[in-house]
């Protein structure tokens, strides 16, 4: 089904629709629902309705006690919970999903990658699956014997990235274009915790640079919609 289907101003889409939102308008709202963020990279025509309904949509989100989170530069936007004034919890349906420690470690490399690429003037950033890889075994621990259990979680955790949309293309790919929503979707505070009980657990030591920039709720979890059939929802994308 196609918006092209439909009207411009229809917003009766099918027998007993009461619904009062155009057929554009509810993908976008579908889309944010589903997926973890949507960007003008990724979605390009739900971030072009977003942009153009940001009001309408935002009131739809907060009446299932969601809050719209935009950051306007890298052009990216998510959902996340809204928290009462008053300190008591809402419904939710949403679910916190925590980063592993091997995920953890994919993040930091992508978003220290992602930086660099910037700062040098690239428009967009790639990185090779290997990198990732071995990235990630430089932070074994000492007395750690089981290198081919450890390699086959670090290759399920960059799988886990790229099905989370942060890593853009298929899973068994071998190079990946890093999603520019990797540093407002980490938040620094946060990642700087993970990262020191990594540190006091391997003797090791990752550096990450202050960012005054980054958004500092949403924490450094993965919000989706929850499901009555499943632990995970919305990765299919549309």
């Amino acid at each position: 089904m196609d918006e092209d289907e439909f009207g411009e101003d229809s917003v009766s889409l099918f027998e007993g629709d009461e619904g009062g939102l155009e057929y554009g308008q509810r993908h976008a709202l579908v889309t944010l629902l589903k997926q973890r963020f949507i960007s003008a990279r990724t979605h390009p025509r739900d971030w072009q309705v977003l942009v153009e309904n940001e009001r309408v949509l935002r009131s739809r989100l907060n009446d299932l006690f969601l809050d719209l989170a935009i950051d306007r530069g890298r052009e990216v936007a998510w959902k996340r919970q809204a928290v009462s004034e008053t300190a008591s919890r809402f419904p939710t349906l949403l679910y916190d999903a925590a980063w592993t420690r091997e995920e953890t470690l994919v993040l930091v490399h992508l978003r220290d990658r992602l930086r660099a690429g910037v700062a040098s003037g690239d428009v967009r950033v790639f990185i090779d699956r290997e990198d990732i890889v071995d990235y990630i075994a430089t932070f074994r621990p000492p007395h750690a014997t089981d290198e081919a259990g450890d390699e086959k979680r670090a290759r399920n955790a960059v799988a886990s990235v790229v099905k989370s949309g942060l890593l853009i293309g298929a899973v068994g790919d071998d190079r990946y274009e890093i999603s520019e929503a990797v540093e407002p979707l980490l938040p620094l505070e946060l990642l700087a915790e993970l990262l020191e009980a990594l540190q006091k657990a391997n003797g090791t030591e990752v550096v990450v640079e202050d960012d005054a920039d980054l958004f500092d709720e949403g924490g450094g979890r993965l919000e989706t919609v929850a499901s009555a059939t499943s632990s995970t929802s919305g990765e299919d994308g549309e």
